[in-house]
């Protein structure tokens, strides 16, 4: 499921609690809207996912369905729809080290990784020089103003340190080896690199040959998962963040897929380090 597909399934399954609820008390969209001060078509958006509602309005809703105490928990589901796709814009405008930092306290807190990769080498395993490389690069390509490149270098780097506080199982697409973000000599560099960190007891890397056989399991968009509680997701417009169960779950389906056609790293890295001389 694309990930913009995502954002709307979430707010189409906040609109069925909504239904639910209203159906349970026996109100039809008219009645429903008259008592919150709305018209019926746009309650029917609301119930179809096409339109949000804030805590205001589930409050509004929950008290015209006589359940008032459903208000909290439908609220923190809004929320978290609300913030589940920021635009790459806004996460940007302060400058590539602060978005960077976005995702540090999220790290912090958690003890378990799981890390798919089909367009960059994971931001951990990298080393400084290729950072730079993929990091001027976005700059570039999004006409982003501002000159904390080294700042956004140092940040991305300061996650080398859950490496060994951490468990990380990390899975590649092999076509990330072979795709060149700088000149080859800092490639080789970044791949030795991966080697290295094969050897950290905490860190499980595996790569996925390209005449691997997949069967169901297709490629996917670069993706996180931390605790199997929460998933990030890099699109090229947006920055995705799932927590919803059944968003989760489906993640985890993909990974363990994707992990099942992995094979140990070191010799693909290998191969790879030697196209690069």
């Amino acid at each position: 499921m694309p990930p913009s597909d995502s954002v709307q399934r979430a707010r189409r399954d906040l609109g069925a609690r909504l239904r639910s609820l209203r159906n349970s008390q026996g109100l039809t969209g008219e009645a429903l809207g008259a008592a919150c001060g709305w018209s019926s078509s746009k309650v029917s958006r609301i119930e179809t996912g096409f339109s949000g509602i804030n805590a205001t309005g589930i409050k509004a809703w929950t008290a015209a369905c006589g359940q008032p105490e459903a208000a909290q928990e439908l609220i923190a589901v809004a929320e978290g729809i609300e913030h589940m796709y920021l635009e790459w814009r806004e996460m940007e405008r302060a400058g590539l080290a602060k978005a960077q930092e976005h995702v540090i306290p999220l790290w912090g807190d958690t003890d378990r990784f799981k890390a798919y990769a089909i367009d960059y080498i994971p931001g951990p395993l990298q080393t400084e020089d290729y950072t730079r490389a993929v990091l001027e690069g976005i700059r570039t390509r999004r006409r982003l103003s501002g000159d904390d490149l080294n700042q956004a270098v140092r940040t991305r780097a300061a996650k080398q340190r859950y490496l060994k506080k951490a468990i990380f199982r990390i899975v590649m697409e092999e076509d990330v080896l072979y795709t060149r973000y700088a000149e080859p000599a800092v490639m080789r560099d970044q791949l030795a690199r991966l080697i290295q960190l094969a050897d950290y007891p905490k860190v499980s890397l595996g790569i996925i040959p390209r005449n691997v056989d997949r069967g169901s399991a297709h490629k996917a968009q670069d993706f996180w998962v931390f605790d199997d509680k929460t998933v990030q997701v890099e699109i090229i417009s947006a920055f995705l963040t799932l927590t919803q169960a059944h968003e989760v779950r489906h993640y985890i389906d993909d990974f363990q897929r994707l992990n099942e056609l992995a094979v140990p790293s070191v010799p693909l890295i290998l191969d790879a380090i030697a196209a690069y001389s």
